[in-house]
């Protein structure tokens, strides 16, 4: 994207051409500047943080540098989003509706519909692509989650990563999720290594901030009267909860009181600060949900560590925000910051009744019991787990609402929302009640900045925004609410707001959470009939002016009321591509999408490549498959790796190691199964070192137990090992990439990384033979537990 003006319409040069340049005068295209005085944006992004759980408002998570920024400014008790992290942040940078951008769900789980296609339209620009051609400089960090997965790998095409969508700087990860320890790192538009490993010291947080920090000051210093925008998008609060000891042990016994307790405590605290109307109430226990005194010792000991270290990991990430803010202070322009803080959805639920030490067990449909987790207390938050907390923590954190992500209930939708201008916005520390959803976030931005919506973005026409303007609050609390009416959809589940009324119509689509409750089965579709019966008998009604919490249903008391609600709910769907209703995730799964590559049996490596997502390599779960290292041994041997995949909470690694040629296959963190060459077999010279696997049973998806076989290594053709292997990974290895000649993150095998090899690898082939066996259901749960 250019930031010069072009000439005139027409294209007419301004100035004179004639046969010389003694008989010329120049003239210069007028750079973009922005207005004298003009703000930055700084848009700071929670993934997974609940309503309940942020100090400054009433949670019992110390996050001081938000609630710096909660007291410069302002903080609306009535924010809310889509439920779920891509459709959410969709919205943030759009300012339109999810549905209208083509994100009705997460990416992966896209479908050939305009509001469910996953490809965001280039007609719906997002803000960087608006303020960049104003004089912004525009820099992500983080989170992205807004392409294609399938357009993620170093072979793009990169029109949908952040450097096509706007921005000029990115760094972070283009998933849902990823190892906060050794994680999936991309710069602009190069995948890379993290820059240290945990035992220097690293943690993506404080990489993030330092990079911030980085690109703020590298524009500051060059052009310190241009404004930016920064888009941070922690990876925090999202699983694996992550962070050192010692921040997660600044929280011991805080939480020995359980979730029952945290709740009344910050209801109490909510309403003090003036979030909630005195008379609120707590929404009704959660069904799913036990109560804290009927659980044992062991099992109060283990769910309050758990919270601990998440706590931890939140307080962490604010430390490290507030290093970013400490630099704004620094160079005089944190003053002239419109800072806008939020989470993309509700706290999440997805570490089911007991929580998780390794969530790559839960993905594998591997059971993990209680005393598996307890086994673990003292590992929680470490490098070796992937960990997140029971749900009843989930249920905590969304205080004082009900249920939780993915559910359009208003703990899945109602999220903490911060906003700060202290050179623009009179107000200090003060609360706004009006009514708010993420894609007000863009027209607010603009209105401050003075700047017009663009009637085209590198000349595409563009769609109007669909939130509205927030500024009207920033000095008056009384202000009336702009956004009138506002629908909800995720997976069949649907709500809708207007004027202070609120109906509910819930839907258990893919969240396994629900379906204890439901009595319908996981995934479940909404065919015609069903639809029929769910808009005659399935809505709920709510005041909220009376019951914020959706604790009491009117819906029998106020008829009219509700029909019309619900005939708005649709009208409003057919308006912004609600349409097909989706319930099903399965059937979603399933759907052809359009590649960016074709189909193929052979994979072919080369060290010193990028890390390969864990999506695009290999699929040799539950198949016959072969892995040939065509490599020169020097004189005095080698050693290191040919080729690794995931991590030690699962995966495999292929590597040479004291003489020995070994394959080593990680079982979700279980089990390690083994197979190796006699010492001494690796001579100097070219060599082919090759690994096979055959199947020899059916595998066990249900129960956790992929496809059980022998494994064989071959060294120029010879067999040189074998082992039998009673079960695989049925589905998912650590989500870490696929690395050749070295291992670039947690290791599957007793190495330290990266461990790379001392010979010189020509390449390294897998091969795939027989038929992929799936497990659709199983598939979906990864999916979903990703986002």
């Amino acid at each position: 994207m250019s930031d010069l003006v072009e000439y005139p319409p027409g294209g007419e040069f301004p100035g004179t051409i004639g046969r010389t340049v003694h008989e010329s005068s120049p003239a210069w295209p007028a750079p973009a500047r922005a207005a004298d005085g003009a703000p930055n944006v700084l848009f700071f992004v929670l993934d997974d943080v609940g309503y309940g759980q942020l100090g400054c408002f009433g949670g019992l998570v110390d996050t001081p540098n938000i609630d710096r920024v909660a007291a410069a400014g302002l903080r609306y008790a009535n924010m809310h989003t889509t439920a779920l992290c891509s459709p959410t942040r969709a919205s943030i940078l759009t300012g339109r509706n999810h549905h209208s951008s083509g994100v009705a769900c997460i990416m992966e789980l896209a479908t050939g519909y305009p509001g469910y296609d996953g490809r965001m339209p280039f007609e719906n620009g997002m803000l960087p692509e608006m303020l960049v051609p104003a004089g912004y400089n525009a820099f992500c960090l983080g989170k992205w989650h807004l392409s294609p997965s399938e357009e993620n790998t170093a072979a793009g095409p990169f029109h949908r990563w952040p450097l096509g969508r706007g921005f000029e700087r990115f760094y972070g990860f283009l998933g849902g999720e990823t190892n906060q320890w050794y994680p999936d790192l991309t710069l602009d538009n190069s995948p890379i290594p993290a820059p240290r490993s945990p035992d220097e010291g690293y943690h993506l947080s404080e990489d993030l901030a330092d990079h911030a920090i980085t690109f703020l000051l590298d524009a500051h210093v060059n052009a310190p009267e241009k404004p930016f925008f920064m888009y941070y998008a922690t990876g925090c609060g999202h699983a694996p909860h992550h962070v050192a000891k010692e921040w997660a042990d600044r929280y011991r016994g805080r939480f020995e009181g359980g979730w029952d307790a945290y709740r009344e405590t910050v209801l109490g605290r909510q309403k003090r600060m003036g979030l909630l109307p005195a008379d609120a109430q707590l929404s009704p226990r959660d069904p799913d949900v036990p109560e804290w005194s009927t659980l044992s010792a062991d099992e109060r000991r283990l769910y309050a560590r758990m919270m601990e270290v998440f706590a931890g990991f939140v307080t962490h990430a604010d430390h490290h925000f507030g290093r970013l803010l400490d630099t704004l202070e620094q160079i005089g322009e944190l003053d002239n910051t419109l800072i806008m803080i939020i989470s993309d959805n509700g706290a999440s639920a997805e570490g089911g009744a007991t929580g998780s030490f390794n969530e790559m067990r839960f993905f594998n449909m591997v059971p993990e019991s209680f005393e598996d987790n307890l086994a673990h207390i003292d590992d929680l938050g470490g490098p070796s787990s992937y960990n997140h907390y029971a749900w009843g923590w989930a249920w905590a954190g969304d205080t004082p609402f009900r249920r939780w992500k993915r559910e359009t209930y208003r703990g899945g939708s109602t999220d903490p929302f911060v906003l700060a201008w202290p050179a623009g916005i009179a107000a200090r520390g003060e609360v706004r009640t009006q009514y708010a959803h993420a894609i007000d976030m863009v027209p607010t931005v603009l209105d401050a900045l003075g700047v017009q919506p663009p009637e085209t973005v590198r000349g595409v026409p563009q769609t109007p925004l669909e939130g509205v303007s927030l500024a009207s609050t920033f000095d008056g609390a009384g202000a009336p609410s702009q956004h009138v009416t506002q629908y909800f959809e995720m997976f069949g589940h649907r709500s809708i707001y207007h004027d202070g009324w609120r109906a509910v119509c819930p839907w258990p689509g893919p969240d396994f959470t629900t379906a204890s409750r439901s009595g319908r089965s996981f995934g479940s579709p909404i065919t015609p009939d069903v639809l029929e019966e769910l808009d005659r008998t399935g809505w709920e009604l709510y005041r909220m002016s009376d019951d914020p919490t959706e604790s009491r249903d009117v819906a029998a008391d106020h008829p009219q009321i509700l029909r019309d609600l619900v005939s708005r709910w649709w009208a409003e769907a057919a308006k912004y591509k609600v349409l097909p209703l989706d319930g099903s995730a399965q059937a979603r799964l399933a759907t052809a999408r359009p590649q960016t590559s074709k189909p193929r049996s052979r994979f072919v490596y080369y060290p010193g490549g990028s890390v390969v997502p864990p999506f695009a390599a290999p699929p040799i779960y539950n198949r016959a498959y072969s892995i040939e290292a065509d490599v020169e041994i020097p004189a005095g041997g080698a050693e290191g790796v040919l080729l690794a995949q995931g991590g030690d909470a699962g995966g495999y690694s292929f590597y040479v190691k004291d003489g020995r040629l070994i394959f080593l296959y990680n079982y979700v963190g279980l089990d390690h199964f083994e197979v190796s060459s006699e010492d001494g077999g690796l001579t100097e010279g070219h060599h082919v070192l090759r690994y096979e696997f055959e199947p020899t049973g059916d595998p066990d998806i249900p129960h956790g137990k992929g496809v059980p076989g022998r494994a064989q290594l071959y060294v120029d053709g010879a067999l040189v090992g074998a082992a039998e292997f009673p079960y695989t990974t049925p589905l998912l290895f650590e989500l870490e990439g696929l690395s050749c000649g070295s291992d670039f993150g947690a290791p599957a095998a007793e190495y330290k990384p990266p461990f790379a090899f001392t010979g010189t690898i020509h390449q390294v082939a897998v091969d795939l033979a027989g038929e992929l066996i799936s497990d659709d259901e199983a598939d979906l749960r990864v999916l979903m537990a990703r986002d």
